[in-house]
């Protein structure tokens, strides 16, 4: 099996995140795939976008659900990054498929807050609109969103956001047929990666903020990360 690098919120280390340009980057730097986030609006549209307020990472304030799409999509999501990126815009998630779906990627498609089944179907048919099934892991936080997709489909692939890897979790992971258990880097073990691997979990480690927890990660023999710079990664 190939070792998973995606590209946190695409390469954000070099452009603004959850953007076509932080996506093209990291593509360009050599991640085999991509990790992203889906929010909310008003009115129900489905769209990629990280923080609970817009206030760091657009001209707006406030929160993403006091928004219509209409109005999400003029914002400009690039210069709090750096002026070359003005007017970068926010995308849906059926845009980031059209732009992303047919490459030969894989995707990590984190539900940043409660879905329910009727939006998880609305996300899963998306998915399968675009023919990835294979490609994707729904990820979460909120374990009531993995539950809620497994209600919603027995088979896509799915993976538990959380700090530590411990007997309970992986428990729970069992009990809906998950396939990834995505712990912190920063509390990783051996014995707990080789815990979660006996278990039939592949592990894939998020918080990887420098080169010393990349390699810490690496040491513990995780299946793979995602990471700010895919790009120190493949050298």
């Amino acid at each position: 099996m190939e070792f998973i690098n995606l590209a946190h919120r695409g390469a954000s280390m070099y452009a603004p995140e959850n953007t076509l340009a932080s996506f093209y980057k990291g593509v360009e730097l050599g991640a085999n795939g991509i990790e992203t986030d889906l929010r909310k609006t008003k009115d129900g549209v489905i769209f990629l976008f990280h923080d609970d307020k817009l206030d760091n990472k657009t001209d707006a304030k406030g929160y993403p659900s006091e928004y219509t799409w209409a109005e999400l999509k003029q914002l400009d999501a690039g210069s709090w990054f750096s002026p070359k990126y003005k007017a970068e815009r926010l995308l849906s998630f059926e845009e980031f498929l059209h732009y992303f779906g047919g490459k030969e990627l894989i995707f990590a498609i984190e539900l940043k807050v409660p879905f329910v089944e009727k939006e998880a179907e609305e996300i899963l048919g998306l998915i399968d609109c675009y023919e990835i099934r294979e490609k994707v892991t729904i990820t979460s936080f909120i374990f009531e969103n993995l539950r809620v997709t497994r209600r919603t489909d027995k088979d896509i692939k799915i993976g538990y956001l959380l700090k530590k890897i411990d007997v309970d979790n992986i428990k729970q992971l069992k009990s809906i047929n998950a396939q990834q258990i995505c712990p912190s880097a920063e509390l990783l073990t051996p014995q707990g990666v080789l815990l979660a691997k006996e278990h039939g979990l592949q592990v894939r480690a998020w918080g990887v903020k420098n080169i010393e927890l990349m390699k810490h990660a690496l040491d513990c023999g995780v299946d793979g990360m995602t990471l700010d710079f895919p790009d120190k990664l493949v050298k």
